[in-house]
């Protein structure tokens, strides 16, 4: 008989970090409510819920600074461990070759519907930036995936993780930026094992 809680896989367990306010935070943690997923049709990874990997100080820069009509009064920080499960990894080729897919078919329906596709595109009080933060095109073609996956009858993905190079280059012609990081976004709940209000250092010895 299989078990009904999610702790008997092999975990392949990872800390991630998810901006908020600090009442959301708090009710979280204790059980009171659960993190719904984001579904917004300019979020970078689609559909799910979203953490920073490893990346405490990026999710409190979110929470510090969040998009326009964002209801963040107490910038807080949630801390998650989970697994990512069957995970569309577009930090490995298979995942890069799905997205490319992806896009043509979504292309292709376009042509067909004589519709256009919609655009990655920057706030209006950023448009000098390269980072182009409203990622409608990218999110349609994340969802696409799941949705080609469905109908093909094929095991749905249950995360989704990118490494993303943005910001400003750290010096002239550098291959870094200062807002580098790795997200990931969490589609089924199960693989959330547990949150948690994050510590700070103490100092030892």
């Amino acid at each position: 008989m299989a078990s009904q809680y999610i702790y008997s896989s092999d975990p392949g367990l990872i800390i991630g970090f998810h901006g908020c306010d600090q009442n959301v935070r708090d009710n979280i943690v204790s059980g009171q409510s659960a993190l719904r997923p984001s579904k917004n049709k300019w979020d970078w990874l689609g559909e799910g819920m979203y953490f920073w990997q490893n990346n405490y100080e990026r999710a409190l820069h979110y929470a510090q600074n969040p998009p326009t009509k964002s209801a963040i009064k107490t910038p807080a920080v949630l801390g998650a461990i989970f697994s990512l499960g069957h995970c569309l990894d577009l930090t490995d080729k298979e995942g890069i070759d799905l997205v490319k897919l992806s896009h043509e078919s979504l292309s292709k329906s376009a042509e067909q519907e004589k519709k256009e596709l919609p655009r990655n595109v920057n706030p209006k009080e950023s448009t000098d930036s390269k980072d182009k933060i409203i990622r409608r095109l990218d999110c349609a073609v994340i969802n696409n995936i799941h949705s080609l996956m469905e109908k093909a009858n094929e095991a749905p993905f249950e995360s989704v993780r990118a490494v993303f190079f943005e910001g400003a280059e750290l010096y002239k012609d550098a291959g870094f930026l200062d807002k580098t990081h790795v997200q990931i976004c969490i589609r089924n709940p199960n693989l959330i094992k547990a949150f948690f209000v994050p510590r700070k250092t103490v100092k030892w010895p």
